[in-house]
């Protein structure tokens, strides 16, 4: 599984003040439907302030992550799904979505928690999805991301 070595969090992380705004994808219900409940969750725990914003695929997450930032926001968590098919479109959705979020991110110099999940079957994205019966939670990683992100740009600018 891609979780084994990832970091455990010592400290739940104080968001009082931030501004998140969650931008998630609209295909593959159920999935995405964890995932934003388990951003949620932290998000919630952790006293930011933040919005949820729909888009209807991934390949729309840059630009909504842009408008967020443009619009004011500290950090932005991009929540979405893409299943490998048969056709190179998985290819070029994964990687244009990814390489914009990272875009985005740098451009605003704000954090982007990436909880792109690129798949290659439905199962894979069931056991990541925070839901009752998963492995993981990269909706919540996602959000944790940010926030901690968020935390080391302020005491890096000072």
């Amino acid at each position: 599984m891609s979780g084994k070595g990832a970091p455990i969090a010592a400290t739940e992380i104080d968001g009082t003040g931030l501004r998140v705004v969650v931008v998630a994808a609209s295909w593959h219900d159920t999935i995405m439907d964890g995932l934003v409940a388990g951003a949620a969750r932290v998000l919630d725990a952790s006293g930011a302030d933040w919005t949820l914003a729909r888009v209807p695929g991934s390949f729309e997450l840059a630009v909504a992550a842009q408008a967020a930032f443009a619009g004011g926001a500290d950090a932005v968590v991009a929540l979405g799904v893409i299943i490998r098919g048969g056709t190179p479109h998985f290819e070029y959705v994964s990687s244009a979505a990814t390489d914009g979020l990272n875009r985005v991110s740098l451009d605003a110099g704000k954090p982007i928690g990436f909880g792109l999940l690129t798949l290659d079957d439905e199962q894979q994205g069931l056991n990541r999805a925070g839901l009752p019966d998963s492995e993981e939670d990269k909706g919540a990683e996602a959000a944790d991301a940010a926030l901690r992100t968020a935390a080391v740009i302020s005491a890096l600018r000072g």
